[in-house]
């Protein structure tokens, strides 16, 4: 009798024992569990703020590159406009330096009808003083002319020079070529643009 007490009082216990066992195993299964859920959880958030810093990023980059493509921009219309002022303001300058050119141009046909003029030979005494008179007032206009900085292009003896003389005939010459042996009708200088070539004779 005493021996199956004993034996039951065992067997009561290994099976508490048991019991323990399972529910310790349990605890650490429920506990591993857990774990590994916070686990999950660090890792969801760290791939969502490491998603949320580089979407950031993207906007940064494509907000730099609007600032550059927009100081491009702004650069280029500065230089745009610097160089439309710069043309005015030489378009104005030549303006002002060459305003009496049209008056010039439309004054040189009349100078040479007064060249012209003055190569007539008269021996009478009315010939001499209109003569005189004819030249009194070519002077003027010539003097008058060179207030303007109006000057003629050196031609009959100087080497032919195509930005000042225009050749309409060629003579064999003891001359070197390209030297102008005549002058047809005189050029004309405003400042330093030529508004009218001189018509030559040139040595070949």
């Amino acid at each position: 009798m005493t021996e199956n007490n004993s034996e039951e009082t065992v067997a009561k216990k290994n099976h508490a024992e048991d019991e323990d066992t399972i529910i310790e195993h349990e605890s650490t299964d429920q506990e591993q569990t857990g774990i590994e859920a916070d686990s999950a959880e660090v890792v969801s958030d760290d791939a969502s703020a490491q998603s949320e810093a580089t979407q950031k990023d993207e906007e940064i980059e494509a907000l730099r590159q609007k600032l550059e493509d927009e100081e491009n921009r702004n650069l280029k219309l500065h230089a745009e406009f610097d160089n439309f002022k710069r043309r005015n303001r030489q378009e104005i300058e030549n303006n002002n330096k060459y305003k009496h050119q049209k008056i010039v141009e439309d004054l040189l046909p009349i100078i040479d009808n007064f060249e012209r003029a003055l190569k007539i030979e008269g021996d009478s005494e009315s010939f001499v003083s209109l003569h005189k008179g004819v030249e009194m007032v070519y002077n003027d206009l010539v003097n008058t002319l060179m207030k303007y900085e109006v000057t003629e292009v050196k031609s009959v003896g100087e080497e032919f020079d195509p930005n000042f003389h225009q050749a309409i005939m060629t003579e064999s010459s003891d001359k070197e070529a390209g030297i102008i042996l005549e002058e047809f009708q005189k050029g004309y200088i405003l400042k330093d643009r030529v508004i009218r070539p001189s018509m030559v004779k040139v040595s070949e």
